[in-house]
């Protein structure tokens, strides 16, 4: 495994059919029942019981809808246009491209980013005019951790490293992915990213925790945050679409049993995404519009519970739709099915 040199402690192309335009990222109609309507597919009554159970669990929750739509089999996911840059958090920006997003943990020593957007365009014209406009300084760029091998996600992350020095940290397993898959414009392989380890700058320590599932060696971070004085655990869920063979499901399943009690432990009660599967778009309009007034990412505890309990629910249903077509030699297990969102 790679050390650290300096800074502080190191321990311890999605499917983008168009969804239809998506005026001033309202995106409304996301959190209607017409939205949740399921793709005409095969579902089979078992399955489609574990999709039942996790839309009832959603209730009228948005986030929770958002997240039922999301998992639900062959969806097209959308491409909305991409928001301003904003501070969700004191300590914590959201930069995004629209159908892609990354975060940015400003410290008093730096800044960890988390995800790169999808290339050194994204990186150059999004990244760091995003962090000037919000008064953040991009050379001081300290980290880049990648939460997954799709270009999507570590597109920018040379272009960071070239210009101001950051480190890029993934797991051995996608740095792996993305040698196999993407040599042309992968990253240069730098730090490595071991299951519970501890990212620390400026005083702010982020948890990184394997989630295996969408690839071999996905990240899940958990990232202390604050408003004020209030103090917030948030969690972001490293790579959601889920993989399609029955054996990678069900590593995805036991990512999501395995996560849920790790953020249930850190007291985790705000809820983060990359990509527009969470109603995280329209959330952060709300807070543009109202900063003054109750953050909308703050789920609680019993709701963020609920969150992952929802997604353990669709995944249960995506495993019983891969199980049943096994014996039909695996017809609905085609690899063009996993969309690297």
């Amino acid at each position: 495994m790679t050390n650290v040199p300096g800074h502080d402690d190191l321990a311890g192309h999605p499917s983008r059919r168009r969804f239809g335009q998506l005026a001033a990222l309202g995106l409304a109609a996301a959190a209607g029942s017409a939205a949740l309507a399921s793709p005409a597919v095969a579902v089979g009554a078992e399955a489609q019981e574990y999709y039942d159970r996790a839309r009832r669990l959603a209730g009228s929750d948005p986030v929770l809808l958002a997240l039922v739509r999301a998992l639900t089999p062959d969806i097209d996911f959308p491409s909305p246009p991409a928001p301003k840059p904003l501070k969700i958090f004191d300590n914590l920006a959201f930069l995004s491209a629209g159908w892609i997003s990354a975060m940015a943990v400003l410290t008093d020593d730096g800044i960890v980013l988390i995800d790169a957007l999808t290339s050194p365009g994204e990186a150059e014209s999004i990244l760091v005019p995003g962090l000037r406009e919000l008064g953040a300084d991009p050379e001081t760029i300290k980290y880049v951790v990648v939460t997954h091998g799709h270009d999507d996600h570590f597109g920018g992350a040379q272009y960071l490293a070239d210009r101001y020095g950051a480190r890029v940290l993934m797991t051995p397993a996608d740095w792996d992915l993305i040698a196999r898959t993407r040599p042309d414009n992968a990253p240069t392989r730098d730090l490595e990213i071991a299951d519970g380890q501890q990212l620390t700058l400026g005083g702010t320590t982020i948890q990184l925790h394997c989630t295996p599932g969408h690839t071999s060696g996905t990240v899940s971070p958990i990232i202390p945050v604050r408003a004020g004085r209030e103090r917030h655990t948030a969690m972001l869920w490293g790579g959601m679409n889920p993989p399609t063979a029955l054996t990678d499901l069900r590593i995805y399943l036991a990512s999501v049993h395995s996560f849920r009690e790790r953020i249930r432990q850190a007291n985790v009660d705000v809820e983060l995404s990359n990509h527009p599967n969470d109603y995280g778009l329209q959330r952060a309009e709300q807070l543009r519009n109202r900063p003054d007034g109750l953050n909308p990412f703050v789920l609680g505890r019993p709701r963020t519970q609920r969150y992952m309990a929802v997604m353990d629910l669709m995944l249960r249903g995506r495993i019983a739709d891969a199980e049943a077509a096994e014996p039909l030699g695996g017809a609905l297990l085609q690899a063009d099915r996993h969309h690297p969102r």
